[in-house]
């Protein structure tokens, strides 16, 4: 009922609007409507105590049990659940998952490795970005502003495992013309948790 009176008084309202800006007006109302009812992303500012208090209990520990965490944040479990799935689909949730003890997976080193490409066109950072995706030893990229263009976290097993790292994967990646390699001694921290 109340759809059909605002469509009604914008009509009204638009009388002497051209047709086609009145055509264009209501497809793009239309349009930002079902945006608005798509991207359900939530900000920080609409959290309550609550909410952070099951995101910080999670991100310490993603296993808890839904009853374990109803009764840290004094919720009944429907009720923790529910604002468990809220969240979720909020988009301040981006997954789940275990982390696996490096050393104990047989990978003794990391190394953070600085990249320079042939260009920075957007053609050869795509094509740079596609050739890393699936190669494993390297667990993280990042764009760079200044002067390399990638920064990439790799893993290796030992010495022989960096050189081949880098001699058969990092130096035939395309556009590459540069790498320059830090190794790290130990980490110090490493955590992914964001304080909400």
């Amino acid at each position: 009922m109340g759809n059909s009176n605002n469509i009604s008084m914008m009509t009204q309202n638009m009388r002497n609007v051209p047709r086609n800006t009145l055509v264009f007006t209501v497809f793009f109302r239309i349009l930002f409507h079902k945006f608005q009812e798509r991207s359900n992303f939530m900000n920080l500012d609409q959290l309550d105590k609550r909410d952070r208090q099951i995101l910080n209990l999670l991100q310490d520990n993603g296993r808890l049990s839904n009853a374990e965490l109803a009764e840290k944040v004094n919720l009944s479990p429907s009720a923790c659940l529910r604002r468990v799935k809220q969240l979720e689909e909020s988009g301040l949730v981006s997954g789940y998952h275990m982390q696996l003890n490096m050393k104990a997976c047989g990978m003794s080193g990391a190394a953070f490795v600085f990249v320079t490409l042939d260009g920075q066109g957007r053609e050869s950072l795509a094509r740079f970005e596609r050739a890393i995706r699936d190669i494993n030893e390297i667990q993280d990229c990042y764009l760079l502003a200044g002067q390399y263009d990638y920064l990439l976290r790799v893993i290796y097993r030992n010495a022989a495992d960096l050189e081949r790292i880098h001699h058969d994967i990092l130096t035939n990646l395309p556009g590459v013309v540069r790498v320059n390699s830090t190794l790290t001694l130990r980490a110090v921290k490493h955590t992914g948790k964001l304080e909400v």
